[in-house]
């Protein structure tokens, strides 16, 4: 079938995201076709159209991307009996280039989750990417449990705003960085110390931290490691920690997200008893430049929370 859609016909600035018709694949026996309500914009999206990524993912034009989606079945595939048509959902599809930037998108069953119903479109739609991030990075990389404390970087970002509420829901104590501006709301998400990085030294301040969630990569990353504790872990989800700081402490890695429905709807299961909530900075509308803002405002790196594109 045929979607409007947001695409990219080259890679280049926010000046090739245009709209076209495009035809996508035919629906798998396990899949799902989901009636776009809402998504969301990370910055795999404009690193993807901005060509960085283009050897790890060789693909051919036009692209769609976009890689969170909250909205309706429309149509299951042959085999799907867990999912039925009229069911809302959201889910980190797979990447491929038929992204979630468009009326319809495709959707393996397997990482679908629920929406909760006290949720909106727009607030699910934040979540699937930058929640199973977070959660990932915490705990199935960074082992995370209760009575550790963990630092996470650029608390009020689109992942550490997550990575915040999932480590104090796990009985962590919760140490982030932010600017002034938003240290009253990553208190209120849950985070036991905030620390202004523009008047104060991270690696000064703090030791024996057990775990720290490195979203910033760079300077940041290398000063993390004089924080942690001889047992500590750096979790990263931006580049590779130098080798030879990795030795100084048990874990140090850099990892890619892995779509996960099931830990998706443990996420799903939190918002539902309101332990986790999305914050949204910014909401445009999925047009042509709509889309175009939403890219612009993302690669600024100072957007508060989440940027969503909604699909009235």
């Amino acid at each position: 079938m045929e979607t409007r859609a947001i695409v990219i016909e080259a890679y280049g600035h926010a000046d090739q995201l245009k709209e076209s018709n495009v035809s996508l694949p035919e629906l798998g026996e396990q899949q799902v076709l989901v009636k776009v309500k809402a998504t969301s914009v990370n910055p795999i999206d404009w690193k993807l159209r901005e060509g960085y990524l283009s050897q790890m993912m060789p693909w051919d034009f036009p692209i769609i991307l976009g890689w969170d989606v909250a909205g309706e079945i429309v149509a299951t595939g042959s085999k799907v009996t867990k999912w039925h048509v009229g069911q809302e959902i959201f889910a980190r599809p797979e990447t491929t280039r038929f992204g979630t930037y468009a009326d319809y998108t495709i959707v393996d069953d397997h990482l679908l989750a629920s929406k909760p119903e006290s949720v909106s479109f727009e607030e699910a739609a934040a979540v699937p990417l930058a929640g199973l991030t977070a959660y990932q990075g915490l705990f199935t990389h960074g082992k995370l449990i209760a009575g550790e404390t963990v630092l996470i970087h650029a608390g009020a970002g689109g992942v550490g705003i997550y990575a915040i509420q999932l480590a104090k829901n796990a009985g962590a104590t919760v140490i982030t960085t932010a600017s002034e501006k938003n240290h009253a709301l990553l208190k209120e998400l849950g985070a036991d110390q905030v620390i202004d990085y523009h008047t104060t030294d991270f690696s000064e301040v703090l030791s024996n931290v057990d775990l720290v969630f490195d979203t910033m990569g760079g300077d940041v990353q290398t000063n993390s490691f004089k924080v942690l504790s001889e047992n500590g872990r750096l979790i990263s989800i931006v580049n590779k920690p130098a080798e030879e700081l990795t030795e100084t402490v048990a874990v140090a890695e850099s990892i890619w997200l892995q779509p996960d429905g099931k830990q998706l709807q443990e996420i799903a299961d939190l918002m539902t008893e309101g332990k986790v909530k999305s914050i949204i900075g910014q909401v445009y509308p999925l047009t042509e430049s709509g889309v175009r803002s939403a890219h612009e405002l993302s690669a600024t790196h100072h957007a508060k929370g989440k940027i969503v594109l909604t699909n009235k």
